[in-house]
């Protein structure tokens, strides 16, 4: 069969997420439309309610974007001029430009060859270069659970304890995974999230969430996304931010945590399925120990960018979505190259021409996942 009869497969299908939800993302909607509280309406409060009771953390504060959770987070902490903060190399640019937007540095750290987290050894070179230098405070820490696994908590809590770091989780793209039994959300200092279209908990536009388990913390949290509010919304205690999730993105998030843990075990078994068809010619994505993923994203390596290419080509002529995170580290981006020290960081610098991800999401079938799977094969083959 030629490869013209099969229907196309897309990267992310949120339209058949949409028709198996529809009467639900309806009625949540049309509850919105009747009360007409579109900012901080009744859904706000019941969302972040919800979230914090799915992964176990205290208190749960929405905003308005997985970016603005960042910067909000950093804000409360007074990060700015003179701070370092140290991060890795080979994730998206929102972890990296928030710093910079508060006056701080980000200091890149280069990650692990296997599981892309950051990697302790080269952080804690990192923090040491930076006290030698001593041009730099070392602030804070950014762990990014990347693709969906989790960074090594345990081990950069440690570090930031030893070095009186602030530590930040940049769970973006990883809410609903777990680390040791407990869901994401508690591993850190404080832990944001994104709600972007295209995460396994999406939104239809922007949102996010930070999770503490400081009461100080979420209350001023609530101040710096809504203007630096006090307890009267005409009284401004600090410089804050407009940085609210707006209700009928609640609305919306409402209706699909309802099935989200299911979502969770089928993006599971797309990537068993692309393990077992996969793991002999390419390399398939290592699982961090005593975790689970949320499996945002599905990334295999080749070992050379021709090879990649060649599968990136095949994928495309046969109308299979696929796409490259990240063509290169943040450290080798212009908008970073006046920040950077030089340093080398071979691992991340290495991965973007070696990475390749595949379609996950929970409305991909066996028998789609195992035509990508072919597709593959046939162009290495």
């Amino acid at each position: 069969m030629n490869a013209e009869t099969f229907p196309p497969i897309p990267f992310l299908d949120l339209k058949a997420q949409q028709a198996r939800l529809g009467p639900q993302l309806r009625q949540r909607v049309d509850a919105v439309l009747a009360h007409a509280q579109f900012i901080l309406g009744p859904e706000v409060a019941e969302l972040e309610a919800r979230l914090a009771a799915f992964c176990g953390a205290t208190h749960c504060v929405t905003v308005s974007s997985g970016t603005d959770a960042l910067q909000i987070a950093m804000m409360a902490e007074g990060i700015g001029r003179g701070d370092a903060v140290f991060l890795p190399a080979f994730t998206y640019t929102a972890t990296a430009e928030v710093p910079l937007l508060l006056g701080a540095t980000p200091v890149f750290v280069d990650v692990d060859p296997h599981t892309f987290q950051i990697d302790l050894a080269s952080l804690e070179s990192r923090i040491a270069e930076a006290k030698r230098a001593g041009i730099l405070r070392p602030a804070a820490v950014i762990g990014v659970d990347l693709f969906g696994q989790p960074a090594d908590w345990p081990g950069l809590c440690t570090i930031a304890a030893r070095e009186g770091l602030f530590t930040l989780d940049d769970c973006a793209q990883s809410f609903g995974g777990a680390l040791g039994g407990q869901r994401l959300g508690r591993a850190a200092d404080a832990t944001a999230t994104s709600f972007f279209p295209s995460k396994p908990l999406g939104a239809y536009g922007d949102g996010g969430a930070l999770f503490t388990e400081s009461a100080e913390r979420a209350a001023l949290y609530r101040s710096l996304r809504t203007h630096g509010e006090g307890t009267t919304r005409y009284e401004v205690m600090r410089i804050g931010m407009n940085g609210r999730l707006d209700t009928m993105q609640a609305a919306i998030l409402l209706a699909k945590l309802d099935i989200f843990e299911a979502e969770i075990a089928r993006r599971e078994a797309i990537a068993q399925i692309y393990d077992a068809s996969l793991a002999d010619i390419v390399t398939v994505p290592s699982r961090v120990p005593d975790s689970q993923s949320a499996w945002a994203v599905y990334a295999i390596l080749f070992p050379n960018t021709d090879l990649r290419e060649r599968a990136k080509n095949a994928l495309q002529a046969a109308s299979i979505g696929h796409a490259i995170y990240y063509p290169r580290a943040l450290h080798q981006q212009p908008a970073y190259a006046g920040c950077h020290d030089g340093t080398a960081l071979p691992i991340a610098e290495n991965l973007g021409g070696r990475i390749l991800a595949l379609p996950i999401h929970p409305d991909l079938t066996d028998a789609q996942a195992s035509r990508v799977a072919a597709v593959l094969r046939a162009a290495l083959g």
